[in-house]
Parts: structure tokens; sequence; C-alpha cells
């Protein structure tokens, strides 16, 4: 009796999981942008950057330099994780970081900037 109640609440509460997720998914936007950088470290700063909790999740990746940002649309847009990005030093086609912000980088992180638009 004990493993059969046990087992009814384990169901219970993965189809309330599984409702709540679905639930969410509605409001998910999946966007790929290129990010500049060049290493491992680029990709945590980038990742950790862009991955804002409930709202945002960023994967990167140093071979194609693009960016897979998946974000609530009810509670961040692509921008503002894309100025996060930008803030810790990484330019997108989009939002190019402060000069001082990536000149502060550590060196293998330095990338060759696009051309500054007017």
């Amino acid at each position: 009796m004990k493993s059969f109640i046990l087992s009814a609440f384990v169901v219970c509460i993965a189809l309330f999981t599984t409702n709540i997720s679905v639930a969410q998914t509605k409001n998910l936007k999946v966007v790929e942008v290129k990010v500049y950088g060049n290493c491992g470290m680029c990709k945590k700063n980038i990742e950790k950057a862009g991955n804002v909790k409930g709202k945002s999740n960023a994967e990167w990746d140093a071979e194609t330099t693009m960016a897979k940002i998946t974000i609530d649309s009810t509670k961040i847009s692509i921008d503002d994780v894309l100025k996060k990005i930008a803030a810790v030093g990484y330019d997108s086609d989009k939002f190019r970081a402060e000069d001082e912000v990536y000149n502060n980088l550590h060196g293998c992180c330095q990338y060759d900037r696009p051309e500054k638009k007017d």
C-alpha cells in the first residue's frame, strides 16, 4: 500500500511539473546571434552574462562564434541579453562593448573587433 501511495505521489508531481513546463514554453523565444570571442574563457564569460535565472539562457559556440539565446519573452528581451554580454566585453552585430571593458579582457579573449558603426 505504501508503494502504491508513493507511486501515485510521484506521478502527480510529474504531471504537475509537466504542466508548468508546458505553460512556460508558450513565451519562449530562441534566437541565434553572432557574438565575437575566441576561447573557452570567452564562452564562460558570455554564457555567465547571458544566463539570467528564470529569464534567459545563452549557449555560445567558440568555433562558429554563434550564441543560441533562449528567453522568456515576457521577462526579458534579446536586446537586454546582448547588452549584458556587451557589458562584459563581447561585441555582437547589434551591440558593441565599451572599449575600456574590451581592453580589460584577458589577452586570449581579445578578438578581432568588427568595425565601429557611427
